[in-house]
């Protein structure tokens, strides 16, 4: 008896999203192995996503997590280091259900993306046979490339100032789902990095968001994992995606507070 898609095919951030429930998520950018995503699950994130942009990780140890997470009901994404679309495509037949794509400045950079992380007739993206997504089931296309096309998000970064003055154009960009604000790249290219604080990062984040709640689309707060006041400002104007920082981040900064604490034993 075959068993439906829909048993197992499920993308529980966009679940969360259509219940505008605030979406937490981390980044993997030291570990490479599948551990990294039972933690994940233990601490209580939705999602993670593995930044190839930043780091050396091949296709096979990113596939290797975004397996894991799926076996554990975390929704995996790549930061793809370009979008190109043989590393569009090799993210997501490894197993992401989600493509992060930095340098989008324009609609037309967006409407190449979906081209590129769909399957027709919503892009071009290459069959590639059995999924992991699909646990290795074979189901015909007609029923398997809906079913894809659906749980597979494309989200692209606002991080520029080019992108900023085009936001509403690429918000009305069919299949995007979310634009992710990357703070700190914005920040630089504005001539004030990290100061999150000021104004015009916070009117990046208003036109942002407007953008987005006029065509339907999401927004997600990226860059400001040691600003939750900030944080929580965005969300409460309409932002639900939170990446709360990286798997090397989190590491290094409990290692430092647990090194303090015993500096501070009095001997």
């Amino acid at each position: 008896m075959s068993v439906p898609i829909s048993s197992f095919l499920r993308n529980h951030v966009k679940e969360k999203l259509a219940r505008n429930e605030v979406v937490a998520s981390m980044s993997v950018r030291l570990v490479r192995s599948i551990e990294i995503a039972r933690i994940a699950h233990t601490a209580g994130f939705d999602t993670l996503y593995v930044d190839v942009e930043h780091n050396g990780f091949s296709f096979e140890s990113t596939g290797q997590i975004c397996q894991a997470a799926l076996s554990v009901g975390i929704t995996p994404f790549v930061r793809v280091p370009t979008t190109r679309p043989e590393h569009v495509g090799a993210a997501l037949d490894c197993g992401a259900l989600g493509i992060i794509a930095p340098h989008i400045r324009s609609a037309e950079d967006a409407r190449r993306l979906v081209r590129a992380a769909k399957f027709s007739p919503l892009g071009e993206r290459s069959a590639a046979g059995t999924l992991p997504h699909l646990q290795y089931r074979g189901y015909p296309a007609s029923e398997a490339y809906p079913a894809l096309n659906d749980a597979t998000m494309v989200i692209v970064m606002m991080e520029t100032l080019e992108a900023l003055e085009k936001v509403d154009e690429i918000a009305a960009v069919d299949g995007i789902d979310m634009m992710l604000v990357g703070s700190s790249d914005m920040t630089a290219e504005m001539g004030i990095p990290g100061k999150y604080e000021d104004p015009r990062v916070r009117d990046v984040f208003q036109r942002t968001i407007n953008a987005c709640r006029k065509h339907g689309k999401h927004v997600g707060v990226g860059g400001l994992s040691t600003r939750p006041d900030l944080i929580a400002q965005y969300v409460e104007m309409g932002a639900r995606f939170v990446s709360s920082g990286t798997d090397l981040a989190f590491l290094s900064g409990a290692c430092a507070q647990k090194a303090k604490e015993v500096r501070d034993i009095k001997a």
